[in-house]
């Protein structure tokens, strides 16, 4: 693995356990793809750091047990804005 992948897949994982980032946050913030992170996270981390990749593993399972509630409430927002925009 090159050396800059191997830094990059470390930032990531570290990022994403101080931050309890998802994996669009950490994309976004590192200027790759959702893709990207989640190959980085899920298979190249576990070869480089076995507890770093437990831990990230963690947080993204609470990230993906919680999901359907950010999007309930990213709906929400969205409606009430949408309404705020009828009334004026």
């Amino acid at each position: 693995m090159q050396e800059h992948i191997r830094k990059r897949v470390v930032l990531i994982g570290c990022y994403i356990i101080e931050n309890s980032a998802t994996v669009r946050q950490a994309a976004k913030v590192f200027q790759v793809s959702k893709s990207t992170v989640h190959k980085d996270v899920t298979e190249r981390l576990p070869q480089i750091d076995k507890e770093l990749a437990s831990k990230v593993r963690k947080v993204l399972d609470v990230n993906k047990a919680e999901r359907h509630i950010r999007g309930g409430e990213a709906t929400r927002r969205r409606y009430k804005e949408a309404k705020k925009g009828k009334v004026s």
